[in-house]
């Protein structure tokens, strides 16, 4: 499983980025953690606001920021 947090590095995204991790240890799952950070990359992925989130180059989230619950069922 290869997710990527769409964003600049600001601060929500890292704040995604750290409950991505705590979902997938929380689930017991593996998965490869990849920050992009170029805007070509991100509007590449039809993302138009920031942070997001993409599950195996499939975005499943745009704009916000989920908590670790939340990405525990898009997990699933």
């Amino acid at each position: 499983m290869i997710i990527k947090i769409l964003g600049s590095g600001c601060s929500k995204c890292k704040t995604l980025s750290e409950n991505t991790q705590t979902a997938l240890t929380h689930l017991g799952l593996k998965a490869d953690i990849i920050k992009v950070t170029d805007y070509a990359e991100i509007a590449a992925h039809g993302v138009m606001s920031t942070p997001a989130l993409a599950i195996d180059d499939k975005v499943v989230s745009m704009g916000k920021v989920l908590q670790s619950s939340e990405i525990e069922k898009l997990l699933r």
